[in-house]
C-alpha cells in the first residue's frame, strides 16, 4: 500500500517540519518513506509544500501526479493542490484561512479552524502538528504515538521546550470531530 501525502501553506507556518516529523513516524511504523520539500526563494510568507510518499514496499517515486491527503494550511495551498487529489482522497483544511467550499464532489473535505485551534493551545506554530493529529485520526496510517516519537527525534534541542506544547497540539488535532463532508 502506498500513500502520498501533501502538506502546503505559507513560509512560518511550519510546513516543512510537520513534513519531516511525519515522515520519521512513518520510519518508526517500519514504512518506506520519502520526502520532498519544496518552497520558494522567498522563504517566510512565500508558498512552501512537501510531499511524504509512504509504503510497505519501496516507494516507487516522488512528485507524484495524484495524492491521497492533502493539509491545506492556507488558501492559496488549497486552490493549488485541490485538482491533485485522487478520487476518495482527503483534503485537510484549515477554515481559518480557507474558504469551505466543496468545488469537488469526489472527495472528503475536513474544514478544521487550525490555527484557532492552535491558539487555543497558546501557539499558534502548533498548527502544523495540530493538523498532523487531524491527519493521523482521518488517515489511520500513523499513531500519534509514532509522531510524538518523531518530534522528538526531529526537533532541534533549542526548540525541545516546546514539546509538551506540540504534544498537546497533536492530541487536540487527533480528538477533533472529523465530520467528513463529502461534496
Amino acid at each position: 500500500m502506498e500513500k502520498n501525502i501533501i502538506i502546503a501553506g505559507f513560509g512560518g507556518q511550519g510546513v516543512l517540519l510537520a513534513g519531516e516529523v511525519l515522515a520519521n513516524a512513518f520510519m518508526f511504523d517500519d514504512k518506506n518513506v520519502t520526502w520532498y520539500p519544496s518552497y520558494g526563494a522567498e522563504m517566510r510568507g512565500g508558498t512552501v509544500n512537501c510531499e511524504i510518499v509512504m509504503s510497505d514496499e519501496e516507494v516507487s517515486s516522488v512528485n507524484k501526479s495524484d495524492a491521497d491527503f492533502v493539509i491545506a494550511l492556507n488558501q492559496a495551498s488549497f486552490d493549488r493542490f485541490l485538482p491533485k487529489i485522487k478520487k476518495g482522497g482527503w483534503m485537510i483544511a484549515n477554515s481559518t484561512l480557507t474558504k469551505e467550499v466543496k468545488p469537488r464532489t469526489d472527495i472528503n473535505y475536513v474544514f478544521a479552524p487550525i490555527t484557532k485551534l492552535a491558539e487555543n493551545v497558546g501557539n499558534i506554530k502548533m498548527a502544523n502538528i495540530l493538523a498532523l493529529g487531524i491527519l493521523s485520526k482521518a488517515s489511520k496510517l500513523v499513531s500519534t504515538e509514532s509522531v510524538i516519537k518523531a518530534m522528538e527525534a526531529v526537533v532541534p534541542p533549542n526548540k525541545k521546550h516546546l514539546l509538551p506544547l506540540n504534544i498537546e497540539a497533536l492530541k487536540i488535532g487527533y480528538e477533533y470531530d472529523l465530520l467528513p463532508v463529502q461534496a
